[in-house]
């Protein structure tokens, strides 16, 4: 059955860690997860040693972010604000959506062998990527502080078959019945970028965290009923686990 908190932390806590330990990175002496995925670098994630030995808290790098830097996300998801929020981070970033076409992207990476974890990276990277070279294009845009943008983008995956948005609630409905009663993988691509107008747009770090995710079975009424909602149609793998797909 599907474990609604557990779901949202694997899928949201993931852009937390970026962003905490992103600025880090321009902040504090603290590696940017160079070994190993930043989503298992949670046991060190609220502190680290310096080479003198001193502990630095990333908290304490919270107060620079909108005047020493400025943090811009590039998502209309308010899942992705909600969590930021919840970092301490309320009032001080900007939320901006990626002009990135994804549609033509996702028609272009159908064309290639890559695997759902790259898939949703490579999303999150061209989201961010997109949005730092409109506002490098159009330079008056640009804070004179070093600009990051956070990118994210999460995709069902099932048995290897990459499960997007549903075209139409046929399409909704096909997906929720192969979904049910089986194990899935959710996998949330993140990716940090930095932009200002004395430099180009590059890539501070890019990772994917996955969660793995078993549904209930689910009987053609139910799946009807929740597609009648209309919640579905504008999700990838045609749920919401933070809405009525959580029940």
């Amino acid at each position: 059955h599907i474990g609604t908190m557990a779901l949202l932390v694997a899928a949201l806590y993931p852009i937390a860690v970026l962003a905490f330990v992103g600025f880090s990175q321009a902040f504090s002496p603290l590696p940017l997860c160079p070994t190993r995925s930043c989503a298992s670098f949670s046991s060190s994630l609220l502190q680290s040693t310096s080479e003198d030995g001193m502990t630095t808290l990333l908290i304490g790098s919270l107060n620079r972010i909108g005047t020493d830097a400025h943090l811009i996300l590039a998502s209309q998801s308010p899942r992705r604000v909600e969590i930021l929020d919840m970092m301490g981070l309320a009032g001080k970033f900007t939320q901006m959506p990626s002009p990135l076409d994804e549609e033509a992207l996702q028609v272009e990476l159908a064309t290639q062998t890559i695997s759902p974890e790259d898939y949703a990276k490579i999303l999150a990277e061209r989201k961010a990527e997109a949005l730092g070279l409109h506002l490098k294009n159009t330079s008056d845009d640009v804070p004179e502080v070093p600009t990051f943008i956070l990118g994210s983008d999460t995709i069902v995956d099932l048995e290897g078959h990459i499960l997007n948005k549903p075209n139409d609630e046929s399409d909704a409905i096909r997906m929720l019945q192969s979904l049910s009663g089986q194990w899935h993988r959710v996998h949330t691509g993140v990716a940090l970028y930095k932009v200002s107008k004395s430099t180009e747009v590059t890539l501070v770090s890019s990772f994917t965290d996955t969660a793995n995710v078993e549904f209930a079975g689910l009987s053609q009424e139910d799946i009807e009923a929740y597609v009648d909602t209309n919640e579905p149609l504008d999700k990838a793998g045609s749920y919401g686990i933070q809405g009525i797909g959580g029940q």
